[in-house]
């Protein structure tokens, strides 16, 4: 990460100025919380594939590739805020979440507001092709938390359904941001395509890493086992699912549906989600993804920016956390 903050490390500083500006309130109530946010912001990995996906195309940004990078972090903020509200979650990258601090009403306003400054934003400077891309986005990650609702209520999700979850849900933004990026620097369709479909394939091997952290021990700032307790069938559960004895199978989706709030049963499947080789499967997957985007990556001309963006892409598979 520190090789990539080195190549763009002034827009990255110029970027978090802007941003700050960009959620700033008359109301001070919204004004201490957006500060509350902007000082406990996360890695910062979406602004920095806008960034760099712009970067890969011209020797410097401009005011689009900013306000495309600002877009992307509120949309993704609103995002987390409102599903924290959702998941009845109190912590957030190991601080107390806003719904913690300041109840559900205000985390749901809060996250509105997000939104809406994010669109302002776009509209304001008549950046209606960014807007697009990223209003894209939005559509496809509501599609996709509703689809995983649906199907979570029959615990029968099969691997394709849960690839088109993660697409939606996750990769959708991580793809809109590399594409926002290089349309602001190209203005071509063709290009911002091609970024387009190589951040999905990031941002899916992204949400398969995040799946596998369920089942570890590592401390990531929130806990193991809440896709369990939630009831998610993410992959390492499907595979182990797919592959299990009627009567393992039978258990886990006992223990699933109706002990999923006690540890030691939630402990269990982990157990035997490991034993079952459903790790492996799903990290093979994930490494599969990770090599499709760097193949799209390749098709580019190599330079420190492609080797940054390529840096970038093993850290969302190798990070720890």
């Amino acid at each position: 990460m520190e090789e990539i903050k080195q190549l763009i490390g002034k827009e990255l500083h110029d970027f978090e100025g802007k941003f700050a500006e960009a959620v700033k309130s008359h109301v001070p109530l919204l004004d201490r919380i957006m500060h509350y946010i902007v000082k406990r912001k996360g890695k910062q990995i979406r602004p920095m594939f806008v960034l760099l996906s712009a970067r890969l195309f011209a020797e410097s940004i401009n005011e689009n590739t900013y306000r495309a990078a600002a877009l992307v972090e509120l949309l993704h903020t609103a995002t987390l805020v409102h599903d924290d509200v959702v998941d009845d979650s109190l912590e957030r990258r190991g601080f107390f979440s806003i719904n913690a601090l300041w109840k559900n009403k205000i985390a749901v306003l809060v996250g509105d507001y997000l939104l809406s400054k994010g669109l302002l934003l776009s509209v304001s400077n008549k950046e209606f092709r960014s807007l697009e891309i990223l209003s894209q986005a939005v559509k496809e990650m509501s599609e996709g938390e509703l689809l995983q609702i649906e199907k979570t209520r029959k615990l029968d999700i099969k691997e394709d359904i849960y690839f088109e979850i993660i697409r939606r849900k996750t990769a959708s933004l991580l793809a809109s941001a590399c594409a926002a990026g290089a349309w602001s620097t190209t203005a071509d369709e063709h290009t911002t395509e091609q970024m387009r479909l190589f951040g999905e394939k990031v941002g899916v091997a992204f949400q398969i890493k995040d799946d596998l952290f369920d089942y570890g021990t590592a401390n990531i700032g929130k806990p193991t086992g809440i896709d369990i307790r939630e009831k998610k069938m993410t992959l390492p559960l499907i595979y182990t699912l797919q592959h299990a004895s009627p009567e393992k199978r039978r258990k886990i989706i006992n223990i699933v549906k109706n002990h999923n709030k006690d540890k030691e049963r939630v402990n269990e499947v982990i157990a035997m989600v490991n034993e079952s080789g459903g790790i492996e499967y799903t990290r093979e997957k994930m490494f599969q993804y990770r090599d499709e985007a760097l193949a799209i990556l390749h098709t580019f001309p190599d330079n420190d920016i492609r080797k940054g963006l390529e840096s970038l892409v093993r850290f969302t598979t190798d990070r720890k956390f």
